[in-house]
């Protein structure tokens, strides 16, 4: 028999009393689809869908995706520019290669970071920068709490401090796929290497940004499976960016200049914030319905 899910408030970060549960579907179907409905909802499939429906609903994803996309350009673009800065022409260059940038848009890239000098920085402004950027790491924080029901870290120095490397953890992740793929792209059968490789980077990025934020108290199977989801979907996702990114940064450049830039990598990090949050989502209601399982079969 259908009864009402449980929905845990997460210390109050989310709104638990908004939940799909199978009273509710089957009372928005007509009568003559209810006995249908009854079935899809009751067996394994369907009890998934509603739940992770339900925990999409709850979380708010559409307005935590759109967050997280605003703050990883004002967090990481910074940074980029600041180590163009203090490295030269060269290292602009590798950004240009990083950011998969089309040859048409990089003098506008350039033309943005022509003033910027090393002098314009020097230590207390890279700190202030990098400081600055934690709000995307508190940003992802606030998401996988309301996620999780994970209390995270103490706030304090500690907390910023992981914040700070999370940060620079995604700066170097950026240059380090960049990297791996060209290494994949050098090995026998390149396609499927590259991948295998971007597969192995996504899976590690998926798994250690809610360890080093919330702490080590996290379930392991969570993270474990949340990583899995995230790495196959980032396969399409990098699949389908590598034919829309680059022409959709060139329409922006030709009508808009440097702000459709801005747009387009906004509306691209987009699409990356709404799938790991998704996953992660999935992989809560993949956990909780296998830790579930034990403890009702106790029960009877």
């Amino acid at each position: 028999m259908l009864g009402p899910s449980v929905v845990p408030d997460h210390d109050g970060v989310t709104e638990p009393d908004r939940s799909f549960t199978p009273g509710s579907v089957l009372a928005a179907v007509p009568r003559w689809l209810r006995p249908q409905a009854s079935l899809v909802l009751g067996n394994p499939v369907g009890d998934f869908l509603l739940r992770s429906a339900s925990e999409l609903f709850r979380v708010q994803i559409f307005d935590r995706a759109m967050t997280l996309a605003a703050q990883a350009f004002t967090s990481i673009f910074p940074i980029l520019i600041m180590l163009g800065a203090f490295l030269g022409h060269r290292a602009r260059d590798e950004m240009h290669e990083v950011l998969d940038v089309p040859q048409s848009s990089v003098k506008l890239i350039d033309d943005a970071l022509s003033g910027s000098r090393s002098g314009a920085f020097g230590v207390v402004g890279a700190l202030i920068v990098i400081i600055s950027a934690t709000g995307l790491a508190r940003a992802l924080t606030r998401s996988y709490r309301a996620i999780w029901p994970e209390a995270g870290r103490r706030a304090g120095a500690k907390a910023t401090g992981w914040q700070i490397l999370t940060v620079l953890m995604l700066v170097v992740f950026l240059i380090l796929v960049r990297l791996l793929g060209w290494v994949a792209g050098m090995l026998p059968v390149p396609n499927v290497s590259g991948m295998v490789v971007t597969f192995v980077s996504d899976f590690g990025l998926a798994v250690l940004l809610p360890r080093v934020l919330l702490g080590p108290g996290l379930s392991r199977a969570r993270l474990l499976a949340t990583g899995l989801v995230f790495g196959v979907a980032m396969i399409g996702v990098r699949a389908v960016g590598s034919v829309y990114l680059p022409r959709a940064l060139q329409a922006s450049a030709d009508r808009y200049g440097t702000i459709g830039l801005a747009f387009t990598f906004i509306g691209w990090f987009y699409v990356i914030s709404f799938c790991l949050l998704l996953c992660a989502v999935i992989g809560y209601v993949l956990t909780s319905a296998s830790s579930a399982a034990p403890a009702s079969s106790e029960q009877s």
